[in-house]
């Protein structure tokens, strides 16, 4: 709707997780390099965490698109499987053609027989698992049975998960403490700071296409940061309505007061006020009515 107004050739806030927008503040740059070193040591498994929005899926999208030749890359993006269905979703990723009816035993061996094979060809094979909190514990294991296959040198299949924080306190059920005692890298990703939130704002904008000078003013951005709380996922809600209602004004420029025009429209988004500021919004509210008063009994005496 607002970008032919403001030159862009697509919008600059989708929530899909576009790794051409990826934007590298020091959280996700941090959780790329670890995954990186990780998965090149041959670690087994490997785990990053972060509240909803922080953009995990994002990070693993673009670890996808960083794992050179040496890699095979099985993506498993709803983890909320039985046992069987995981080792079929496995299958399917690593190019396995197989009968629907295939008995389990069976099923396991064409798998082991595939990774056993792509270790020949010089191949890692890693299982990148999204949003895994809502594995069951005992998909989980059949994980970590899976990862047993190893050779002397390294194992024939390692493992990243994605999840937000309840996964660690799955993997802190003492039915699954032999996997939790396998994962060797652990990140956390922490929301963006607020010293960075002007420049993603301003860089999604110019892969979209703006050229102009920056569109969110000072006032906008300290409003996003206190809004957002540093939620990449909440900065896109509450930009693209912003921009709407820059749009529907005429204005050139988003300021404050169309993110707060956004927030009111967003149940995500609370603005935290301090104590100070409520003191002071309460102060002039009450000098209004008080001013308001008087201006009233003045014309009554006149």
């Amino acid at each position: 709707m607002y970008q032919h107004y403001y030159g862009l050739k697509e919008a600059p806030f989708s929530l899909t997780p576009d790794t051409e927008f990826f934007f590298g503040y020091e959280a996700h740059q941090e959780a790329l390099n670890v995954l990186l070193v990780a998965l090149r040591s041959g670690e087994g498994f490997i785990k990053v965490t972060g509240e909803v929005g922080t953009g995990k899926t994002l990070v693993c999208r673009k670890l996808m698109g960083l794992l050179d030749e040496e890699f095979v890359v099985a993506y498993i993006p709803n983890p909320q499987l039985n046992p069987n269905a995981l080792r079929a979703a496995l299958a399917d990723e690593l190019g396995i053609e197989f009968a629907r009816n295939i008995g389990q035993h069976r099923l396991l061996k064409i798998i082991t027989e595939r990774l056993i094979g792509l270790s020949g060809e010089n191949k890692r094979v890693v299982v990148l698992i999204d949003e895994a909190q809502a594995m069951p514990e005992e998909t989980l294991e059949a994980l970590r049975l899976l990862t047993n296959l190893e050779t002397e040198k390294f194992k024939l299949m390692q493992v990243v998960m994605f999840g937000q924080p309840e996964l660690d306190k799955k993997l802190s059920e003492q039915s699954v403490r032999q996997l939790k005692q396998r994962i060797t890298f652990s990140y956390q990703l922490k929301p963006m700071d607020k010293n960075n939130i002007g420049s993603y704002i301003q860089h999604r904008l110019v892969i979209a296409g703006y050229e102009g000078t920056e569109l969110f003013n000072a006032g906008a951005v300290k409003e996003m940061a206190r809004a957002s709380r540093g939620i990449p996922r909440l900065i896109n809600i509450l930009s693209h309505k912003a921009m709407l209602a820059a749009f529907g004004q005429g204005a050139k420029q988003v300021d404050k007061e169309h993110i707060r025009m956004a927030v009111k429209d967003s149940e995500q988004a609370r603005v935290r006020r301090s104590f100070f500021g409520w003191r002071f919004t309460l102060a002039v509210s009450l000098l209004i009515v008080l001013t308001g008063g008087l201006v009233l009994a003045g014309g009554m005496l006149v």
